[in-house]
């Protein structure tokens, strides 16, 4: 299949429908073609909305559609409670309503444990999420690495990033080209702040940040909070990864409840102090591409807040 018209199925497709087209051509690399995908940014919930009856994963999607969102996350945080078989299915239901479909992996990770066998635990739980999600046509699946466990930041980098190279090249050999993305984090203890992200994601082809804009102000005891402040989030973004690191985002948006040890919990927008109109106007003019996933307890109230206040800007 010549380029051009390889260009112009995509220009054709769904975000969801590309991934699965562009797997099968020859000749490009996953890398670069991943970079058509989201052409837009789109607001969606963690998780199957509030409201939704009956509260399947399909149904979810579902709801999603008619709540005027794109996107939704698939929340495996407790367990990974999709099955092989059950994939296929969703991936269809996805496609059908034009949904991205984002994943959580697991909450018990560290690829930081001082035991081996909670390493290849962790390892096991980001594969067979990016497995799943990769089944069920997911853009792609965040990830909390782990923990500083009292050692040196320099340290638990390097180990932290050979974990990631064996989880990498196994999905690469999988031919599963899902997006990795190691999260910002809340907390001090927590590896995982904006340049520990950003330079994880230099180092593999197929890893990119997962931006939690929360977990920013919560790690630094309210900071983080300014129109001047996300800018500069986002300029850095830029600056390490290129332009594609702004059309290739995955973000979480929520309010948040913290101390000076960091975050505690999550809030809706409107009880929390985030300023999410200044994040928001600074995504539409930074022309971040990508996926928003309210976090709130609200999850589609907060995710329609945020979609509705973007599109007034």
């Amino acid at each position: 299949m010549q380029f051009m018209t390889i260009v112009t199925k995509i220009l054709q497709h769904s975000a969801s429908r590309l991934k699965q087209c562009l797997r099968t051509s020859e000749g490009l690399s996953k890398t670069s073609i991943y970079f058509f995908l989201m052409k837009e940014l789109l607001f969606g919930t963690a998780g199957i909305p509030l409201n939704s009856n009956p509260r399947t994963t399909a149904d979810g999607i579902r709801h999603v559609k008619k709540l005027g969102l794109g996107a939704m996350e698939l929340e495996f945080v407790r367990s990974i409670n999709i099955t092989k078989e059950k994939a296929p299915e969703i991936k269809k239901v996805a496609e059908e309503n034009n949904i991205v479909l984002t994943c959580h992996a697991p909450y018990f990770i560290n690829l930081n444990s001082l035991e081996k066998a909670k390493v290849k635990a962790s390892i096991d739980r980001i594969l067979n999420s990016a497995r799943i999600a990769n089944l069920c046509g997911g853009y792609s699946v965040c990830l909390h690495s782990g923990f500083y466990m009292g050692q040196e930041p320099k340290k638990v980098y390097d180990t932290i990033k050979n974990n990631m190279k064996e989880i990498t090249s196994t999905l690469k050999k999988e031919n599963n080209g899902i997006w990795i993305r190691p999260e910002t984090t809340g907390k001090e203890t927590q590896f995982g702040n904006l340049d520990e992200i950003l330079q994880l994601s230099q180092e593999f082809d197929n890893v990119m940040p997962c931006i939690d804009f929360a977990h920013f102000h919560a790690r630094t005891n309210g900071k983080y909070n300014s129109y001047k402040e996300f800018s500069e989030i986002l300029e850095k973004v830029e600056k390490k990864l290129g332009k594609k690191g702004l059309e290739n985002m995955h973000m979480h948006i929520t309010g948040i409840a913290y101390s000076e040890k960091g975050e505690k919990n999550h809030l809706n927008l409107e009880e929390s102090d985030l300023k999410y109109k200044e994040l928001i106007k600074a995504l539409k003019d930074f022309k971040v591409k990508g996926v928003a996933i309210s976090e709130s307890p609200n999850i589609e109230d907060d995710a329609l807040l945020c979609k509705k206040v973007y599109e007034k800007i």
